[in-house]
């Protein structure tokens, strides 16, 4: 598997609040849900998670499984710091998103233009908890017990057919808000699993987490 395909559509990032109360949530409606996590959302101006992802697609074998440390700084700073495979890095600076996987394919790194309206920005939590009654159709399919409380799970398709995904699945908990897990169905065929834990909100991140320089020799492929 490449490392462009294991990262894949990840050009995005994530949320807080109190709880609602019990008796606006109904096994039928997932809207007071997705508007918990959105509200969540709009008071987040940082997070950090340590993260476990597993890409699984039927054509290539066994899934693929990497974890690391990930970073938001709202608006447009993201990056996936990975410890399995080390040294793979997936950093948005604010105007471009570098993806380097020496992993993978050493001696290259992908930089693309992070579009200055129109996105989400780079956000792998904000691209569906923010404004989701403008851009999904959404099913509430069950809760689910956590370590740390309980989430009610959601799945959400998108409106239009311009996204990277046909549907997204995500564990939002119900004590605060926080998206903590997306099951997450490509485009390309491949089945991508997030799992967030040990996350810290606002709690402030340092800027060196959302600058990327290229080694030395390394070639900047542009796209």
């Amino acid at each position: 598997m490449t490392g462009q395909s294991r990262v894949g559509g990840l050009a995005f990032a994530a949320m807080l609040l109190s709880g609602y109360p019990p008796n606006r949530l109904t096994a039928q409606d997932p809207w007071p849900v997705l508007d918990h996590a959105s509200q969540t959302y709009q008071t987040i101006a940082n997070l950090s998670a340590d993260f476990v992802q597993v890409v699984a697609n039927p054509m290539i074998g066994a899934p693929d499984t990497t974890r690391g440390r990930l970073y938001q700084m709202r608006p447009s700073r993201f990056a996936m710091r990975f410890t399995d495979p080390k040294g793979d890095r997936i950093v948005a600076d604010g105007r471009y998103l570098w993806l380097y996987t020496p992993s993978t394919t050493p001696g290259q790194v992908i930089r693309s233009r992070i579009p200055e309206v129109g996105t989400t920005g780079p956000n792998l939590i904000g691209q569906f908890v923010e404004r989701p009654r403008e851009r999904y159709t959404a099913r509430y399919v069950r809760s689910d017990s956590l370590a740390d409380g309980v989430a009610d799970i959601v799945t959400l398709k998108p409106k239009t057919g311009d996204q990277p995904y046909s549907a997204a699945t995500i564990w939002i908990r119900r004590d605060d808000g926080l998206v903590q897990r997306m099951e997450i169905a490509e485009a390309s065929g491949q089945d991508r699993t997030v799992v967030l834990t040990n996350l810290k909100v606002n709690a402030g991140v340092p800027g060196r987490e959302f600058t990327f320089s290229p080694p030395a020799g390394v070639r900047v492929v542009d796209q």
